[in-house]
């Protein structure tokens, strides 16, 4: 996997992927940023939601569970010294669908947290990770 990450210009700076996906980043306004662009480490947050999104739809699907919608919810608190790395991530699942099983969607979200899902798993290695979920049922 590779990514290349251009410098813009102030703190301004192009990101792109070894797929040829960009995403513009850019710096907060106290270093010189311009509010255009999402900052680098929001994106690690991006990142871990959705690699776990990914687990659990896949997971559920599997497991027969009748979803039509999943939203990740991603809250990260920082060290306030540097390096500013993530100290507590907490992760709520909202799974809409018709009579999922909380059972299921408990399963789901453990195999993604514990197993499979590497950016959660990387990110455990300084933070602290909590989760919750909540299940939306449609008629």
């Amino acid at each position: 996997m590779k990514a290349r990450v251009k410098w813009v210009e102030d703190v301004l700076f192009l990101g792109e992927s070894g797929t040829g996906h960009t995403v513009v980043m850019d710096g907060p306004e106290e270093a010189g940023g311009h509010g255009t662009g999402m900052r680098p480490m929001e994106l690690l947050l991006l990142g871990m939601g959705g690699c776990t999104a990914f687990d659990v739809i896949e997971i559920l699907k599997k497991s027969q569970q009748d979803i039509h919608d999943c939203v990740i919810e991603v809250d990260g608190e920082r060290s306030e010294e540097a390096p500013k790395v993530y100290t507590n991530i907490h992760i709520h699942y909202v799974i809409t669908g018709r009579n999922v099983k909380e059972s299921f969607v408990e399963r789901a979200i453990r195999m993604s947290t514990e197993k499979y899902c590497s950016a959660t798993l990387m990110l455990a290695k300084t933070a602290t990770i909590t989760h919750d979920f909540e299940i939306i049922d449609i008629d």
